[in-house]
């Protein structure tokens, strides 16, 4: 598949919202148990909530990049007992106002309560926002693994990899956000992150074991109708390229494959998990933040090869120009 640059930046942006969002309900539950204290609470979960909304709205807008007709997106979410996309057009903006609502409770004093009291509006708004989180995470993936016939999609790994990724990337930026804040807590939030991008990237490994060893449903034979044992397409018939070439393949080199894919595994993985291990060795938050933005920039290569990974089936057929 050719990849959208517009779709790659906003399941990336809201994948590292979402994953800090994650973080700060943590932190607040944290709080209840008596596990950390957060001196200026306020302050804390309102800035964090904004730093989730300005995550969440940068996925938005670079969203409308896709679309032909931005004006008329709101018609996305008509079809939601059947589509997760329109599933996933529903939960956005969904979690977005949970998640003012949360920071704004915050911010007007609605703190967390200390261990021992009882429960608050934010962290019945908290936990609202929290599964809006996890169904926004099924819900992008599953727009993807719901595919049949791209079979490298179709898959309980793609679901697994936006959670994982998103969130591992989520709790790298909680990191260097509380760094400036709570170093306790930061630990807590790096300890996470690392254990997070481990299990993405047994994650990710295991998705591309797997569609190296894909068996085709789809062949030459069928999608011409010709049964002969042995059949070599030369040309589609047609002396120019056509939609079906230029949105359905991506058009770059295998050795330009392999460069991206080892670039978004060393980028996304080993590299941020060295700079987690180096901050908390050291405390220097250059690590911290050299962490999040190489993972950041390995996670938009890897979003870009998920695309690029899918063989449309198609492709059998309008595979070459005369």
């Amino acid at each position: 598949m050719r990849p959208a640059f517009s779709v790659i930046f906003l399941t990336t942006l809201i994948g590292a919202g979402q994953g800090l969002f994650i973080a700060l309900y943590l932190a607040e539950l944290l709080t209840l148990a008596d596990v950390v204290s957060l001196p200026d609470g306020r302050s804390f979960f309102a800035t964090g909530s904004m730093i989730v909304l300005i995550f969440l709205v940068g996925g938005l807008v670079a969203s409308f990049f896709h679309l032909g007709h931005p004006e008329r997106a709101w018609r996305a979410a008509s079809m939601w007992r059947t589509s997760w996309l329109s599933r996933e057009v529903i939960a956005l903006p969904a979690l977005m106002a949970t998640v003012a609502v949360y920071g704004l409770a915050h911010y007007l004093g609605d703190a967390a309560p200390s261990a021992g009291t009882s429960g608050s509006l934010t962290l019945v708004v908290g936990a609202i926002a929290l599964m809006l989180t996890l169904t926004l995470f099924i819900c992008t993936a599953m727009i993807y693994a719901c595919i049949k016939f791209l079979q490298e999609w179709a898959s309980a790994l793609t679901v697994a990899n936006y959670f994982l990724m998103g969130t591992a990337s989520g709790f790298t930026l909680a990191a260097v956000f509380a760094a400036f804040a709570h170093r306790e807590l930061a630990e807590i939030y790096a300890v996470i992150a690392i254990l997070t991008t481990v299990a993405a990237l047994f994650s990710r490994l295991s998705s591309l074991v797997r569609n190296k060893r894909l068996k085709r449903k789809s062949t030459v034979q069928s999608a011409t109708g010709i049964r002969h044992p042995k059949v070599v397409q030369k040309a589609q018939g047609a002396m120019g390229g056509s939609f079906n070439t230029r949105h359905f393949f991506h058009g770059r080199t295998a050795a330009f494959l392999l460069a991206v894919k080892w670039f978004f595994l060393i980028a996304t993985f080993p590299l941020p998990l060295v700079l987690l291990g180096g901050w908390i060795s050291t405390g220097s938050t250059g690590f911290l933040i050299s962490a999040f933005v190489i993972q950041y920039l390995g996670l938009l290569a890897e979003r870009w090869y998920f695309f690029v990974e899918a063989n449309h089936p198609q492709n059998l057929y309008y595979q070459a120009i005369s």
